[in-house]
């Protein structure tokens, strides 16, 4: 059987890597309590991590790696096709040399996390005034609207809503001033989108 060719971006592996690592994470938030054991919040999402070794080898070695470290200079997320993994948008995050370069063999390693979007589509707006807990539906209000209470969900952050709602995470902060750690917030919660 042959396996697809691995593929990032603009770059095409001239043949898999040797070894794969699939390493499935939870995102957790550790809070210290003064006097006590640490707090630790969910942050409602699990993602995955691909980490793997491989060797370029031949007279285009350094050339095929220099290529290679050309693409994970490169900014933001892109397509990573792999051959057991599904294809999923994913974060180039680390490329590292193993051993010394030869001309004609370089060993690296390397490190995908995947990327499910952020937050896109995942907030709801509750409309003004409304305190029901969280299990209002959307309002008709479209998200770039000023005034909206919005009802924190599992997962949320300040970060995401504030990006969500297209504000600064300090004009955020500055809204709810009831909000005393712009780290720790909980389901529930009520927040000001100014």
């Amino acid at each position: 059987m042959r396996l697809t060719p691995m593929r990032f971006k603009e770059f095409t592996w001239p043949h898999n890597p040797e070894v794969y690592t699939v390493e499935y994470r939870r995102r957790l938030a550790v809070h210290r309590v003064p006097f006590g054991p640490c707090v630790l919040q969910d942050l409602g999402s699990v993602y995955r991590v691909l980490r793997g070794r491989g060797v370029f080898a031949g007279s285009e070695a350094y050339q095929q790696f220099q290529a290679l470290a050309s693409v994970f200079r490169q900014e933001g997320p892109g397509l990573l096709v792999h051959p057991v993994w599904q294809t999923e948008r994913a974060y180039f995050a680390s490329l590292t040399v193993t051993e010394e370069p030869l001309p004609d063999y370089v060993q690296y390693a390397f490190e995908f996390w995947e990327d499910w979007g952020g937050y896109d589509g995942g907030l709801k707006e509750q409309p003004a005034g409304n305190s029901s807990g969280g299990n209002a539906e959307a309002s008709t209000a479209s998200p770039e609207s000023t005034g909206v209470d919005y009802v924190v969900k599992k997962g949320d952050t300040l970060w995401a809503i504030a990006k969500r709602y297209g504000v600064s995470l300090q004009e955020l902060t500055a809204a709810n001033p009831q909000i005393k750690n712009p780290n720790l917030i909980y389901p529930g919660d009520g927040v000001k989108i100014p």
